[in-house]
């Protein structure tokens, strides 16, 4: 068994087990309970009541988070020549695409989103293997496949994060750092919280939203109010 250190004991000793939060209180929390050396990621769980395993209730989106990541996101832009000015003009990490085709071939993944555009998809098909297990595969559900390559590009760069209920029925993200203000994790929180009740699945019956929990990278879980999100 893991030893508890000294830190973890404290941050453990703030939060009550048996409260749940309002979202206000829990992003305030999460920031005193951070301990570690450097700007860690801080990250939301929602248990959602559905079932993954059937399509109607396989629960995924986009949401631009209103203060940004806190990260800075890597983008591979696979486009044909005619699209590489703009790709790079909207702030694409790489542009290209048989260089970087044959790259990926070889096992290069050192990206966090890769964009392309419709045309372009027949020729990453045999590349699935690769991205797939990666969250690398580009989809038009989460506007990482579509002809406006620039406006991919800076949505990425913005904040604009995809998610995707896991098989468990958990949505899990990253919306931001510790080093934000608590007011804009909030924020960002608030914002994931409402895109996932717009995308209720009108087969979920029930309580939609099971639990919420906020945490940092190695902090304790602070429950956040399901029923009540708002502040």
């Amino acid at each position: 068994m893991a030893k508890v250190t000294k830190k973890q004991k404290e941050a453990n000793a703030k939060v009550d087990k048996n409260k749940a939060y309002s979202l206000n209180e829990a992003s305030a929390l999460v920031k005193e309970i951070t301990n570690v050396n450097f700007d860690a990621s801080v990250d939301l769980a929602v248990r959602l009541n559905v079932d993954p395993r059937k399509a109607n209730q396989m629960v995924r989106g986009v949401v631009t988070l209103p203060h940004g990541t806190g990260k800075d996101v890597k983008v591979l832009a696979l486009v044909t020549p005619d699209k590489e000015a703009e790709a790079k003009e909207a702030g694409a990490d790489f542009v290209g695409l048989d260089e970087y085709l044959d790259k990926i071939k070889g096992g290069w993944t050192d990206v966090d989103v890769i964009i392309t555009m419709p045309s372009v998809m027949g020729k990453l098909g045999p590349l699935g293997r690769v991205l797939g297990p990666r969250g690398l595969m580009p989809n038009p559900k989460t506007g990482t496949v579509t002809m406006d390559v620039a406006k991919a590009v800076s949505d990425v760069k913005a904040g604009k994060i995809d998610f995707k209920v896991d098989k468990t029925g958990i949505v899990h993200a990253a919306i931001g750092k510790s080093s934000f203000d608590a007011e804009k994790i909030a924020g960002n929180a608030k914002e994931l919280l409402t895109t996932l009740v717009k995308l209720k699945p009108q087969t979920a019956k029930g309580v939609y939203i099971k639990s919420i929990y906020i945490s940092s990278t190695m902090s304790p879980g602070v429950e956040i109010d399901a029923k009540n999100f708002a502040g």
